[in-house]
């Protein structure tokens, strides 16, 4: 049994919690991930791609946090993925040598097995590097390494062969277990989770405020990248059509910064959709009241700024559905986050398998706008469905926490550190086969 006395986590990831890192789910995982076993008491280290302009280390919520390639992101203002290919490079150049003399070589020291835990395709090679290095020094043994895919980007790039014999590989979902089979691997799924946090009930006076401020019986949430597996057209459309049908629909969004983003508003102008644009800060749920009080009753409010974490559950109670209707969707941390706040999530039928079509979420099972139309017209028309959805919704988030998400991984642990062939804790001693 894996234990704080025995392991230590390692995890590196592009993505982290500073604002210059954080551009998606990436982000959050590592995050909300690391903080856990840090909580649980474990020695917990994250190496991420850093602000240039804060300390390449430091300590936050337990979690020792090292932020690699600061001198290429110092050039690379825009955000984590700008200059990607450089950051790649640095990050399997330079920080398996480092890693293993600042973290791991001390953790082996210590007599812990250091579980690395390496994060999307641009660490791929970086892992099959450390793997080398550890068995230059002599280290290999002391080390399990998992390899994790939240998506299918960069795959082709990826040498599978190579990464399979040095790492166990593991995905957030069966739906991304069938995806990677195809490329000749077969990982252990270990779901995402949320952070306890997430099922504190959110502020009941602010999401009231928000509802009454869309002055509508109808109001969607939808927040994402704007990209065309998210949905975004299909929200649109279904706007459009229950508008048509004479009820009074309004969606409130927040995409990225992605061009595809202006096909989605324009989609919207097409079906005669009024559409503001609201460039003000969003700081508080009362920044939410303004941009729907003061956007006139349009149908899209977009809103332009950075939304804040904290205000997101306020929004997901309050909307009538939070849609989170992707057609491709490895796992649906943004649904599981709306139903862990008491909302009612609209998914697509991939990744999401904290979702029971019509037990605690609703399903979306095809593209057509009219599907998610019926979908809220009926969470409008039968208030009582819409009431035990969010309860059922509530009570089976909490399977999902870090902590439990964290017990399944530790056990999962004692196969890989076999197939590894890593030592145990105990000096002189191995894992029996």
């Amino acid at each position: 049994m894996f234990t704080p006395e025995n392991l230590e986590v390692v995890m590196v990831s592009f993505e982290g919690p500073d604002q210059y890192s954080l551009a998606g789910g990436l982000g959050v995982r590592a995050r909300e991930l690391t903080r856990a076993f840090a909580a649980a008491g474990f020695a917990t280290t994250l190496v991420f791609v850093g602000d240039p302009g804060r300390e390449a280390e430091e300590t936050c919520a337990g979690v020792r946090l090292i932020r690699w390639c600061q001198e290429v992101s110092a050039g690379c203002p825009s955000g984590v993925y700008e200059g990607e290919r450089a950051k790649m490079e640095a990050l399997v150049r330079t920080l398996p040598d480092a890693l293993i003399e600042r973290v791991i070589a001390p953790a082996v020291g210590r007599n812990r097995v250091v579980a690395v835990l390496c994060e999307e395709w641009h660490t791929a090679a970086f892992c099959c590097r450390l793997s080398d290095r550890l068995h230059a020094m002599g280290l290999r043994r002391h080390a399990v390494l998992l390899w994790n895919a939240n998506n299918r980007f960069g795959w082709d790039e990826i040498d599978w062969r190579a990464l399979g014999y040095v790492a166990s590989t593991t995905t957030v979902s069966r739906y991304m277990k069938q995806l990677m089979l195809g490329c000749g691997v077969n990982p252990v799924v270990i779901p995402n989770g949320i952070p306890e946090s997430a099922l504190e009930p959110p502020d009941a006076a602010a999401a009231a405020a928000i509802r009454s401020a869309a002055g509508t019986p109808c109001l969607a949430f939808k927040i994402g990248r704007f990209t065309s597996d998210k949905g975004w057209t299909q929200a649109i459309d279904a706007i459009a059509e229950l508008r048509a049908e004479g009820l009074p629909a309004r969606v409130l969004m927040r995409g990225g910064i992605e061009p595809y983003g202006a096909e989605v508003l324009g989609r919207a102008r097409h079906h005669g959709l009024s559409v503001c644009d609201w460039f003000e800060p969003v700081d508080d749920a009362g920044g939410v009241v303004r941009a729907l009080s003061e956007s006139r009753g349009a149908a899209v409010v977009n809103l332009c700024r950075f939304l804040p974490e904290a205000v997101i559950p306020e929004i997901d109670l309050a909307a009538t559905a939070v849609l989170a209707n992707s057609g491709h969707e490895p796992f649906g941390l943004v649904g599981l986050e709306a139903m862990a706040a008491g909302g009612v999530a609209v998914v697509g039928a991939t990744g999401e398998e904290y979702a029971r079509p019509y037990g605690n979420a609703i399903v979306i099972e095809t593209d057509d706008g009219a599907e998610v139309a019926a979908a809220l017209r009926g969470l409008v028309d039968r208030p009582a469905l819409a009431r035990r959805l969010r309860r059922e919704a509530r009570h089976d988030a909490r399977d999902f926490t870090w902590p439990a998400v964290i017990d399944g991984l530790l056990e999962r642990l004692r196969y890989m550190s076999f197939h590894q062939q890593v030592l145990t804790a105990s000096p002189g001693t191995r894992l029996r086969s």
